[in-house]
């Protein structure tokens, strides 16, 4: 089981937290005929490789986890609109239901999600949840502060939605675009991540949006606060743990995965739930908020 510090339980309490939803969280996810789950980027890369001729160098790249670079050399090779078809036929053709984990994280009740996901598995049972109150904003929107100086529950899509696959960020070109036309999300991104605590969940260390974000703010604002990445016993090697905290100010809180499973993840997050529904109770008591 998770050890959840106290700084992250009580600012999960107080709504000074924010989660950032990564792949590896959809990835629980079932098709609605249970023959599919949403794929890892490296997963669906490589099925678009099936109509790409010589890619033996993106076989290189996706093996090296260059998945931008390789991206943008399929999306130059594949015959035009094929891509955006993969995508839906990927993302969202399968209608995927959630998981008991968007349960869970559903209840910590914070009041902005960020994630890089293309599905809409998390903003479909959050919308339903609150009756359809949750606002949902993708990066290129031009009134994304109103909701978040709101009082209201936010989703903010950093990568795009599978809705709309032009204004998808996959490619090395995409990134590229949106940091120069988007720049007043990305400022508004680091702001939050200097206000807030972030608990990332489902996400890899070399996430290009992670790295670029906490080291940053990292450097930037040298003492701050940490960030907290929730992550499996198996996924980082101990020896680059100090590292990897010390370089992006971030704690790494490590859960046991046993042959695949992830079960003491999901127990982690119930206890989590418990923990800050506890803690709330106190703040109410005390009015400490």
């Amino acid at each position: 089981m998770i050890s959840w510090p106290e700084s992250l339980i009580s600012d999960l309490a107080r709504r000074k937290c924010i989660l950032f939803l990564g792949a590896g969280v959809s990835m629980n996810s079932v098709s609605q005929d249970g023959k599919k789950y949403p794929p890892s980027w490296k997963a669906f890369l490589e099925q678009c490789m099936v109509d790409v001729d010589n890619s033996s160098q993106i076989k290189k790249l996706i093996a090296n986890e260059d998945y931008l670079t390789a991206c943008e050399l399929i999306k130059i090779r594949l015959p035009k609109g094929k891509f955006q078809d993969n995508v839906r036929a990927a993302f969202s053709t399968p209608r995927y239901k959630h998981a008991p984990i968007h349960e869970s994280l559903f209840k910590l009740d914070c009041r902005i999600v960020v994630t890089p996901n293309f599905d809409k598995i998390y903003e479909t049972y959050a919308s339903k949840e609150t009756l359809g109150t949750v606002v949902v904003k993708n990066y290129h929107d031009n009134d994304i502060v109103t909701d978040i100086k709101g009082d209201g529950r936010v989703i903010l899509k950093i990568h795009g939605t599978v809705d709309n696959a032009q204004k998808l960020i996959f490619s090395r070109s995409d990134y590229a675009k949106a940091r120069s036309e988007s720049r007043d999300f990305y400022e508004l991104l680091s702001a939050l991540s200097l206000t807030h605590t972030f608990l990332f969940v489902g996400c890899g260390v070399n996430d290009p949006d992670i790295r670029l974000l906490l080291e940053d703010s990292f450097f930037k604002h040298y003492g701050s606060k940490p960030h907290f990445l929730v992550t499996s016993n198996k996924s980082i090697h101990k020896d680059m743990l100090p590292v990897i905290e010390d370089t992006l100010n971030l704690n790494i809180l490590q859960y046991k995965e046993n042959k695949g499973s992830h079960g003491e993840l999901m127990d982690s997050f119930d206890e989590l739930v418990t923990l800050v529904d506890e803690w709330r109770l106190v703040v109410k008591e005390t009015l400490n908020w």
